[in-house]
This record gives structure tokens, C-alpha cells and sequence, in this order.
């Protein structure tokens, strides 16, 4: 490949853009994992992803994508057979329904039009139905990364409560953790996944579980098979900040940069800007006379945004045309949305002109592919990036005057 100047815009949804303090954080020999060094740094990460996670409980990290940690929430609180209630909210909502079938679970995936997140209300109506409490658990993604379209999970918490359902309560928060508000024990949540690859500005590699009481008592009885995935091999280990098996030594040595970072910004700083970056990035799309994927404000994902293409037109020859022109790389369309979208990432170690130039790279990129749109989405960006950072703490549709 020619040598490009300038550096290159990772603008997919993850992984996403590693802060250089996190690379210099990881850029280190490595230690004897069995060692009083690495015990202090065990101690330090597990104890640092409690706060954000917001859960008093343990945080079990294993050397892993977020996908290994879905298996870890199934295979730690399920048995062969269980009923899961799944609902089908994009590609990776799809993914987890055919791991839970894979590992020999009975998973009822309720069909959607990837345009809206889980309605409560029918959570609420299934469990309610369910006077025999076959479903042994509910599992939501928080933040569809294929979509961009967020779930409401304190309102499905609400829901499982009102049918009055003994339901174990499981969320994907890989793309959202670190991104946006969550609150594992507030919205009693029983098992929330994440990886190490999106908010946690971090390489793949790292997957987590934060388990509730509930949880780990459902652990202590299910009847599902596991080794490597085992929840109690690890809790034994991790209280003298030891693992069970090698863990993934130098990424541990970049989370705790990361934890520090999110905590020196501020959490609700961080959700802030987040907030802002996308609420600027859906701007630009309506300037556009574009149509964002997310049909409810309510929903709208803080940490990317799904595109729709025009009829006949292919999102990924635009995002062909875009890396190649301007070495920017967009979200490719997933699963059944592929060729019709493109994806913005706004997360993680990102700031206004970052996004300033992503959103240039776009508007030029849509010219030079031939793509109908309006000139002036980056002015319309500008103008809600002017505002001051004050705003609701709710995702709400930004007008562009």
C-alpha cells in the first residue's frame, strides 16, 4: 500500500480510536501474572470497573471479545433447555439468539424492524402471559451497535417488575458501557457484558461480567457446562487480584489508564459529550436530507449513528469511495441492513474536531460517490457544537435551523 499522509480517521464503531495514554500504559514489559505487582494491578481493575459499571458486586474479566463474555452471562446462569426471551433489535441481538440455541437453549426472539429498541410494554405483556415462569431469563443489547438505536433498560427492568416475573435479567453493553448512563445495580440488572474495545478506549481483548446476588446464586445451581467460562474459578482468584489462568496481562496495565481517564473527565462529563458529538452528528445527517436509522429520539444511540442510503444507491461503494479518497472508514450496514446503511462511530477518545473533520470526509465522500444529498451538514454540526454544553440528560432530536 503508497504511503498516506496524515493520520488515518477510524470512524467505524469500534474498535475505536486508543488513546495514546493507553498505549503508552500497555507498552510495558510484561510481569509475573503470579506476582505481587500484578496483584496490585488485579486489585486496581477490578475494583476500578465497579464504578463503571455502577454495581457493588464483583466484575469478572476474561482474556476475551465481548462475544466470549456473552457465552460467560448463558453458561454461568442457565441450564440445557431454559427459555430466554430475546428480542430482535440488530445484527448483534441476531448473533446472541444463535448462541443461546447453539448452547442448547430454548431462546424465543421476538421480531423487530431494527428501527426501534425493546418496547417495555411488551416485556411486560410476555412475562406477564408467562403465569408458569418458563422464561428463566430476559437478555436485551443496551446500544445495537449494527442500528444505533438504545434500548430503555430501567423501563424493562420496570416492566420484568410489573408482571411480577423471577426472570434473570441480562444486557449487552458492549458499545454503550462508557459511552452513555448506565447503572447496573439501580436498574437491577442481573448480568451486564461489555468488551474492552469501544468506551473503555482499549485494543479487543477484554471481556467483562458484572454479576448481581441473584446472579451468582443462579451460578451456584445451573447445570450448564463450562470450563474456561466459569464464573467460580475466577471469584476464587480475584480478591488477591490473581486469575484463574494466564490473564491478558498488558491490556490490564491499558484499563487501569482507562478507568483513570474516565474518572479524571467525569463520568457525566463523558456521557455529556458523547451526547453532544452524536447530537451534532445527527444534525449533519438531517442537513444531509438523510434519514437516520433510529425512528425514536428517545433512543438514539450516544455512541453512533446508522445511516439509511437513498433507493439505489450502495453504502458500502460510499465507503469505498470515502476510505480510498479521504482514508476514512465508516461502519459497514450488518446482517440484514447490509449495502443500506453506513455507520458513524462518535465514542470513546473523541472530541469536537475529530468529528468536525469524520462528518467533512462524509459530506465530500457523499459527492464524490454520487450519493443525492444537501451541502451544509457540516455547518449544521458546527452550529449545535457552538452552543454551550449544556443540555437535558436525555437523547432528544436537535433541530437545524
Amino acid at each position: 500500500m503508497p504511503h498516506r499522509a496524515g493520520r488515518h480517521f477510524l470512524q467505524i464503531p469500534g474498535p475505536t480510536n486508543v488513546p495514546d495514554r493507553v498505549l503508552r500504559a500497555i507498552d510495558r514489559p510484561t510481569i509475573d501474572h503470579r506476582g505481587p505487582e500484578f496483584a496490585r494491578l488485579g486489585k486496581d481493575v477490578l475494583e476500578g470497573m465497579r464504578s463503571i459499571f455502577k454495581t457493588s458486586g464483583p466484575v469478572i474479566i476474561f482474556p476475551s471479545s465481548g462475544t466470549g463474555a456473552w457465552e460467560a452471562a448463558l453458561v454461568n446462569t442457565l441450564s440445557p433447555g431454559d427459555k430466554v426471551l430475546m428480542f430482535e433489535t440488530g445484527q448483534f441481538a441476531a448473533l446472541w439468539q444463535t448462541m443461546a440455541k447453539k448452547l442448547g437453549l430454548d431462546a424465543e426472539f421476538v421480531s423487530g424492524d431494527l428501527r426501534h429498541g425493546v418496547n417495555p410494554a411488551e416485556v411486560e405483556a410476555k412475562l406477564a402471559a408467562d403465569r408458569e415462569h418458563a422464561f428463566k431469563a430476559v437478555a436485551v443489547v443496551h446500544n445495537e451497535t449494527s442500528t444505533g438505536v438504545t434500548s430503555r433498560i430501567a423501563e424493562i427492568r420496570k416492566a420484568i417488575d410489573a408482571a411480577r416475573h423471577p426472570a434473570l435479567f441480562l444486557v449487552d453493553t458492549v458499545s454503550s458501557l462508557g459511552c452513555m448512563e448506565y447503572k447496573h445495580d439501580e436498574w437491577g440488572v442481573d448480568v451486564t457484558v461489555t468488551g474492552s474495545q469501544k468506551g473503555l478506549m482499549l485494543p479487543p481483548g477484554l471481556g467483562f461480567n458484572a454479576a448481581s446476588e441473584k446472579a451468582l446464586a443462579a451460578a451456584k445451581t445451573n447445570r450448564m457446562k463450562r470450563s474456561y467460562w466459569d464464573w467460580e474459578d475466577m471469584l476464587k482468584a480475584n480478591p488477591a487480584g490473581f486469575f484463574p489462568y494466564t490473564p491478558a496481562t498488558n491490556l490490564l496495565y491499558g484499563l487501569r489508564e482507562a478507568i483513570a481517564m474516565l474518572h479524571e473527565e467525569g463520568l457525566e462529563n463523558v456521557f455529556a459529550r458523547h451526547r453532544r458529538l452524536a447530537a451534532a452528528t445527527r444534525a449533519a445527517v438531517e442537513a444531509w436530507g438523510l434519514e437516520v436509522l433510529a425512528l425514536d429520539p428517545r433512543e438514539y444511540s450516544s455512541s453512533l449513528t446508522a445511516i439509511l442510503m437513498p433507493q439505489g444507491h450502495d453504502a458500502d461503494h460510499f465507503r469505498q469511495v470515502t476510505l480510498e479518497r479521504y482514508d476514512l472508514s465508516l461502519g459497514t450496514g450488518l446482517g440484514k441492513l447490509k449495502g443500506k446503511v453506513f455507520r458513524i462511530g462518535h465514542l470513546g477518545d473523541l472530541n469536537e474536531l475529530m468529528l468536525m473533520g469524520t462528518l467533512a470526509g462524509v459530506e465530500m465522500g457523499l459527492g464524490d460517490a454520487g450519493v443525492p444529498h444537501r451541502p451544509g451538514g457540516v455547518q449544521a454540526a458546527m452550529q449545535v457544537l457552538s452552543q454551550p454544553a449544556v443540555e437535558s440528560r436525555q437523547n432528544v432530536a436537535v433541530p437545524v435551523s
